[in-house]
């Protein structure tokens, strides 16, 4: 792993500070560039980023001094803070960097500022846009060994983390569908709980509804039976009634007709 660091740290290199005579400029411009890199050149880089914007304000369209700025400030900044703490050194510098791919007429420069915007995005785990910058560096120098090997490692990079966001995903995916399942068990669950609640519930109306049924059974006739079976005792004892009077009526008419009889 040490190693490992050590080549990336040998590969990944800043860009250094560009000449002042590869693109005429003004004398007081000049001078300050020069004064500039002497104290890069010396890792005095807080110095030298005061002597760089010193030619920026002689001229502010300079190409050589925006890029030599940028390499000063990249030495004092971090490229893995985050990109919205505006006292980070590295913001200013990517910044300055974009502007002379845009705005310069030097190819060369060109190459050297994406080379520097390769290493940056390379530093934030942005493997994709290292690998873009690294290649645009590419077709404006071809010659430029050291952006060959960064693109090298910059795709290596990114088809492991193109692999550890699939391995991810999957992960995420079998989630889903764990989670899914897992309701899908707990919505059955309670499903057969609610069934068997409501199984339960029709069970005991049926055997509340039986004993009641049995109780009346124990406890008697109802009350229009009772009414009936005395109805029916009155008719018997009734008619019982007249059979009685019928034969005492019988009798005493035979007793008269005896008496009367003549001997």
């Amino acid at each position: 792993m040490w190693l490992w660091a050590a080549v990336v740290a040998a590969v990944l290199c800043w860009a250094q500070p560009v000449a002042a005579q590869e693109i005429p400029t003004v004398k007081k411009e000049r001078n300050h560039i020069r004064s500039g890199n002497k104290l890069y050149n010396a890792k005095r880089y807080a110095e030298a980023e005061v002597e760089y914007r010193k030619a920026l304000q002689a001229n502010p369209q300079s190409g050589v001094g925006q890029f030599n700025l940028a390499t000063a400030l990249m030495q004092q900044g971090s490229a893995t803070a985050s990109q919205d703490n505006k006292n980070n050194p590295m913001n200013e510098a990517e910044s300055l960097l974009q502007n002379v791919v845009k705005t310069s007429p030097s190819r060369d420069l060109q190459s050297k500022a994406y080379y520097d915007l390769g290493n940056i995005a390379y530093s934030r785990q942005q493997y994709d846009q290292a690998v873009e910058h690294y290649k645009n560096a590419l077709r404006r120098n071809p010659d430029d060994d050291h952006a060959r090997d960064n693109l090298r490692l910059a795709q290596l990079k990114l088809k492991e983390q193109q692999q550890n966001q699939d391995k991810n995903q999957d992960k995420n995916q079998d989630k889903d569908k764990d989670q899914d399942k897992d309701k899908q068990d707990q919505n059955k669950d309670q499903q057969n709980k609610d069934q068997q609640n409501q199984d339960k519930q029709n069970q005991d109306k049926k055997d509340n509804q039986d004993k009641q049924n049995s109780q009346q059974q124990q406890g008697g006739m109802s009350q229009q039976n009772v009414e009936q079976v005395l109805k029916a005792m009155q008719d018997q004892e009734r008619a019982t009634q007249q059979k009685m009077n019928a034969e005492q009526a019988r009798q005493q008419k035979a007793e008269r007709a005896r008496t009367n009889r003549k001997w």
